[in-house]
């Protein structure tokens, strides 16, 4: 385990939660309300200080109009290190 430090699932949930959010103009007062839950949770789980819920992650793809499996696909991709096809469209990658 020499190579590139492992990042947590946590850690990349909250990295492509911040990317996705970012990417919409949202700030996270406004995801977190049109998610349904409290701001101060969407900083935590962008922070990997908390793992959401299936339903939270719902709610969240919801918010931010994709389907939960594509932002479950884009953190798989994140702890993989590789850009989604989503993300190379969009251009250079910052939070990775």
């Amino acid at each position: 385990m020499w190579g590139k430090p492992e990042i947590t699932t946590s850690q990349a949930f909250g990295l492509v939660l911040r990317r996705q959010r970012n990417e919409k103009g949202l700030s996270q007062e406004a995801l977190a309300l049109e998610a349904g839950i409290q701001r101060n949770y969407v900083s935590l789980i962008e922070l990997g200080k908390n793992q959401p819920t299936v339903t939270t992650i719902f709610k969240l793809a919801g918010a931010l109009s994709i389907k939960p499996a594509k932002l479950i696909q884009m953190v798989d991709e994140a702890m993989q290190n590789k850009p989604s096809s989503e993300s190379s469209r969009s251009g250079p990658r910052s939070d990775f």
